[in-house]
């Protein structure tokens, strides 16, 4: 009996789908459940609010305008740039504090508290001290940059520094490896998973500080483009803005998920 049982065949029910069968069985849902937003959307908008407000047809039609315009680029530039010196300027300070917090129990147990604390402040609490400190300038855009997008890549560095497997460290020991060697060629690779993941945390992060700092301070960018159409009524022009921040979002998101397989397939085999 326990042979018949270990030699049956296995219904085709219980077979592994293929990997396209799980992308088309993914990206159906997904289609249908965005074309009924959509839908809900322009009906409603057509029926209950006033001629102004944004609508999908009015997004579509506004597209080609909007990205031909000179000061849309203009902004976008500002954004994109802003956000890209932001991003490097945390990668490396972010990639310091982790390491010390996940290697030095000492320094891990002092700073936490503060890591902790200032990550849960809005960025709006902080943005007028910034004002006050770096003026009405893209200074201060860069410090909310850095400030909203910093925490996430320090305690996913500090988590991976402290999840290298005892027995690389060892090795590295018994090579008489110095503890800045060790740092540099194992620990770091080591995190790598973890510096990506928080990368991809702290790069929409950055996108909103920058476009938080915009709004507030009324500089050249991309988020104070959409508010000011938002104010002038041009609400489809204003979220032509929005869906394209939301798109480099997803875009930066896919893009890092691919170079983590592509460079990295070890990690996480079985997610895909």
């Amino acid at each position: 009996m326990a042979e018949q049982a270990l030699s049956a065949p296995v219904s085709p029910a219980q077979k592994p789908q293929s990997p396209a069968r799980r992308k088309e069985a993914t990206l159906v849902p997904r289609v249908v459940t965005g074309g009924v937003i959509l839908i809900v959307w322009e009906f409603v908008v057509r029926a209950l609010a006033p001629q102004y407000v944004a609508k999908p047809t009015g997004i579509l039609l506004a597209v080609p305008e909007v990205i031909t315009d000179p000061k849309f680029l203009t902004a976008l530039g500002q954004t994109l740039a802003a956000v890209a010196e932001g991003l490097a300027i945390t990668l490396v300070l972010g990639t310091v504090l982790g390491l010390a917090m996940g290697r030095s129990p000492s320094i891990d147990r002092t700073i936490r508290v503060y890591i902790n604390g200032f990550n849960a402040l809005p960025m709006i609490i902080v943005l007028p001290l910034f004002s006050l400190w770096f003026g009405y300038s893209t200074h201060a855009r860069i410090a909310t940059i850095i400030f909203a997008a910093i925490f996430a890549i320090t305690m996913n560095v500090a988590d991976g520094a402290r999840a290298v497997p005892r027995e690389y460290l060892e090795v590295s020991r018994s090579f008489r490896s110095g503890k800045f060697r060790t740092l540099i060629d194992i620990v770091l690779p080591a995190s790598t998973p973890y510096l990506l993941a928080g990368f991809r945390l702290a790069a929409g992060r950055a996108l909103i500080g920058a476009v938080v700092a915009e709004f507030f301070l009324s500089i050249g960018g991309l988020g104070f483009y959409i508010l000011y159409n938002s104010r002038a009524y041009h609400h489809n022009e204003a979220f032509v803005g929005v869906l394209l921040l939301a798109g480099f979002g997803v875009g930066f998101e896919v893009l890092v998920q691919w170079a983590t397989r592509r460079f990295m397939p070890w990690y996480r085999r079985g997610e895909r």
